[in-house]
């Protein structure tokens, strides 16, 4: 059944547990479907008008009886075999939820109609995504405009793109060669343009092609630049007049708020605070950060979360001196 011509092509172990999952389930609806059928016409003919079969109602104990046979039997078997399909579409899902360390990071911008891909050593691609085979990849999407959604039939997989936040997809492809990304959400006039392909590399292949094109700097190095350009470091350097947290090593820490919660410095923690710097405010510090909205565009402010993720905490540097942070190199 895998191997049927008109299914779409299956790049990764999720797309095949996923296709077994879709045909056991199709299995289970054929069967009761054609048992359901074969008792309607075994009924129509046995009792049809004129025929000899013995329409004498049983006593009424014996009605009972099996009634409560037949009611036991179809409300718990088809229970048992809910309880099994969910549990194995759970569990698959749960699988799939986390996404493994280790993942390769790539950032993925959808706009009216196009998907800007850059990966964080600074190459670039429009609707073409490269990945390696064999190793886990993390898309950090987000959009330019409306709702879109990233579609790779081939692995089985789709994730809303929303303006105004991080949506994350992960997946680990198996299978080289060339395969179809779709915009599965109904975005404006051209949604239907908005194809473009996912091309999974051999690991030696893929590092090739990432030194290829014209790539001059990370995107960490690019947001090292932006950060200068826009004075970040006037508040968050050693030497700053303004008290405000300090960047290094602050990816992925627990960070206390100043209404006794707490959040993960992750990518969205760092895109919110720079958007929406009173969102989540740092206990111990004032909310007269300001923001930076309208002023950055989407693949500006992925390249100076690049940066902050890339500053190293002074004890992991060695650097105890100093907290203006360096380009990342």
């Amino acid at each position: 059944m895998l191997e049927l011509p008109l299914m779409p092509d299956r790049a990764s172990a999720l797309a095949r547990s996923v296709d077994t999952l879709l045909f056991v389930w199709l299995g289970i609806g054929g069967v009761v479907s054609a048992a359901i059928v074969v008792v309607i016409v075994w009924f129509a003919i046995r009792y049809r008008y004129g025929s000899p079969a013995n329409r004498a109602m049983a006593p009424p104990a014996v009605q009972r009886r099996r009634n409560n046979r037949i009611e036991v039997a179809w409300t718990v078997t088809p229970l048992l075999i809910f309880i099994a399909m969910f549990g194995w579409a759970a569990r698959l899902y749960v699988v799939h939820a986390a996404t493994p360390p280790g993942a390769l990071d790539i950032y993925v911008v959808g706009k009216q109609w196009m998907w800007k891909i850059e990966h964080p050593g600074g190459r670039r691609e429009i609707d073409e995504l490269h990945v390696p085979a064999g190793r886990p990849v993390r898309l950090l999407m987000t959009s330019e405009d409306v709702i879109h959604s990233f579609f790779m039939p081939a692995l089985r997989i789709k994730q809303d793109v929303l303006p105004g936040r991080y949506t994350t997809l992960w997946f680990t492809a198996d299978k080289t060669g060339d395969f179809h990304v779709f915009c599965s959400q109904y975005c404006g006039t051209a949604h239907s343009q908005m194809i473009g392909r996912l091309v999974v590399m051999q690991p030696d292949a893929f590092a090739r092609w990432l030194q290829r094109g014209d790539v001059t700097r990370s995107m960490a190095e690019a947001g090292a630049a932006l950060f200068r350009a826009h004075g970040c470091g006037g508040c968050h350097g050693q030497n700053s007049a303004v008290h405000a947290p300090p960047l290094e090593g602050i990816f992925g820490r627990k960070i206390p708020l100043a209404d006794g919660s707490f959040a993960i410095a992750d990518e969205r923690y760092l895109r919110d605070s720079i958007l929406l710097p009173k969102k989540e405010v740092a206990a111990g510090y004032a909310p007269i950060m300001p923001s930076f909205q309208g002023q950055l565009t989407e693949g500006e402010l992925a390249e100076l979360v690049e940066y902050v993720k890339s500053l190293a905490s002074p004890q992991d540097s060695g650097n105890e001196s100093s907290r203006e942070p360096e380009p990342a190199r």
